[in-house]
């Protein structure tokens, strides 16, 4: 009797585990409409530095928001965007 319930112990903690594991990559799978800088960085492996300067020079399609950190406010980049970026690269440059 006593090797069921420990097998029963084991078979609940691997389904707690696992239970864990799935909710973990629903978190990370999860879609938002808008990124900061540091999302995408993260997402592309890339400095966030250089995100930024994407945005800038209009590389990439995004907005400004206003917040506290001075008069420019931060960089924000669409989930639309980001899937483009991810699947076509860089837009060019209008130079």
């Amino acid at each position: 009797m006593g090797n069921l319930q420990e097998q029963l112990l084991q078979m609940e903690q691997r389904l707690e585990r696992m239970e864990g594991t799935l909710n973990l990559l629903l978190q990370q799978r999860t879609v938002k409409e808008w990124y900061t800088t540091a999302e995408v960085a993260h997402l592309v492996e890339k400095a966030e530095y250089t995100v930024r300067e994407w945005c800038r020079q209009g590389r990439i399609s995004a907005k400004k928001k206003l917040c506290g950190r001075g008069k420019g406010g931060e960089w924000l980049v669409s989930h639309e965007e980001l899937t483009r970026l991810q699947n076509e690269g860089l837009l060019s440059t209008h130079s």
